[in-house]
């Protein structure tokens, strides 16, 4: 496999090739981040200019998670052994093709086919992206600098989404949130093959296709009926068909792994200490943080009256705090270590969290949400980067691709399922703050427990 570290000039620094490496990389997973959240203030605008219903609304944001979510751990696989690089490119073209199709929607079944398209990309591209990311750096220094800045702008980039779709939309149209990505795509198209080499693994494994299926269908499943529960409630049949049927196949897919030759996800790999854990404790993270912001924006519109430009500009004091937490992380990470970064992050945010149960309906209260926001993204940052250094370190070059699909499925998973309920939490109560209030007391209750978890459980080696 070819790679990059004959280029280094010193264990500690990068190269000018790494540089340019690291910028395109990071540039394609910040697009691909952006376009997770960049409709979320403009679904109303959507709907009116397309006609549909307010009942139909979630299905624009469920259209690109399910695909983002359910295929991410299969297409991590298949970039390991059918190349990275090319399932990068691939992703690429795929993004510029749904979104092409999504900005020029002249109905909503064309508008759902381009959010599919861009979801499927999403799930080929990101963990081809991170795993060149693992592959192009030795493990040490530079790999966790290098996922400190990929950490920051993921994480900075849900917040960037909702800051420039108010933008697009209050100044342009929606249908630029989707066409803005044509031109960023067909730039990582050219430049990539002369600037990143191609890597896979060197081994001949052959594609578990029943493994592939079953956990596929499994993850489909899972996200369809707990995204259904938050919007329909407990009396939704096809939403616990939908979970049943998650839990029979995932065992399925445990079960044929077991008796695999070739594992799509080798269960030794899912069991390793660190892949467990770091994973657990990234779900954690992902899961609390972009459902906060749900509530944030819940808060700051229909309690305070914010409009969408307001709104993302308010929470743009949040991706600030995760780009400079995502800056310090490596040092933290380097001083402390993985395991307690990981906790030590997961606390802050709790305790930044828990102080926002003292917003009330008065705009009085604003300081404070910028304060918490800023200081719980900065350890929401710190605990990401040192998850996705927990969850790849230790193993060798051909399964960083499983290792990086896999956590970019815990990070889909869990930004797909965190809002919807965090959401049937918030709408429990007869009250917008009131609801606001009980999910965000909910929400620092699990951060703080998940601390606990991963202190406990993810023992230094």
């Amino acid at each position: 496999m070819t790679t990059l570290t004959a280029d280094i000039a010193s264990p500690e620094r990068m190269s000018s090739r790494h540089k340019l490496t690291l910028t395109l990389l990071l540039g394609a997973q910040f697009m691909l981040a952006i376009d997770f959240s960049i409709l979320n203030v403009a679904l109303p605008v959507v709907g009116d200019g397309l006609g549909f219903g307010l009942d139909r609304l979630q299905w624009i944001a469920t259209a690109f998670a399910l695909p983002a979510a359910g295929f991410t751990l299969l297409f991590g696989r298949v970039a390991d052994l059918f190349g990275r690089r090319r399932m990068l490119l691939a992703g690429m073209a795929l993004l510029a093709v749904g979104s092409l199709a999504g900005g020029l929607a002249t109905s909503p079944a064309m508008l759902l086919t381009g959010r599919v398209l861009q979801g499927l990309a999403t799930a080929i591209a990101t963990p081809a992206a991170l795993s060149l990311l693992t592959t192009s750096f030795p493990e040490g220094p530079l790999r966790t600098r290098a996922l400190g800045l990929s950490g920051a702008l993921m994480s900075a980039g849900f917040t960037v989404g909702a800051i420039l779709g108010g933008v697009l939309t209050d100044l342009l149209s929606w249908r630029w949130a989707f066409l803005v990505n044509v031109p960023v795509a067909a730039v990582i198209l050219t430049v990539t093959p002369a600037l990143v080499a191609e890597s896979r693994s060197r081994d001949a494994a052959r594609l578990d296709v029943p493994g592939a299926v079953t956990v596929t269908g499994g993850l489909l499943a899972l996200v369809y009926g707990i995204t259904a529960l938050g919007a329909h409630g407990g009396d939704d049949f096809l939403a616990l068909a939908a979970l049943a049927a998650a839990a029979v196949l995932l065992v399925a897919f445990v079960l044929i792994e077991r008796r695999s030759p070739a594992p799509l996800a080798p269960l030794g790999v899912l069991t390793r200490r660190t892949v467990a854990w770091g994973n657990a404790g990234g779900f954690i993270a992902f899961a609390t943080e972009t459902s906060l912001v749900f509530l944030m924006t819940l808060y700051l519109q229909q309690v305070l009256g914010f409009s969408p430009l307001a709104t993302g500009l308010a929470l743009g004091v949040l991706g600030a705090g995760t780009f400079a937490g995502g800056v310090a992380a490596p040092r933290l990470i380097g001083r402390f270590g993985g395991r307690a970064a990981l906790a030590g992050g997961l606390v802050l945010q709790a305790a930044a969290t828990a102080a926002l149960l003292g917003l009330g309906s008065g705009r009085g209260g604003l300081g404070l949400l910028l304060t918490a926001t800023a200081i719980g993204g900065f350890g929401n940052l710190v605990a990401i980067v040192a998850f996705m250094g927990t969850a790849t370190a230790g193993l060798p070059d051909g399964e960083q691709g499983l290792a990086t699909g896999l956590a970019t499925m815990t990070q889909q998973v869990a930004i797909t399922l965190g809002i919807p309920v965090m959401s049937a939490v918030a709408t429990a109560h007869a009250t917008v703050l009131g609801g606001v209030h009980a999910a965000t007391l909910a929400n620092a209750a699990i951060t703080l427990a998940g601390a606990g978890l991963v202190a406990g459980f993810l023992r230094r080696s």
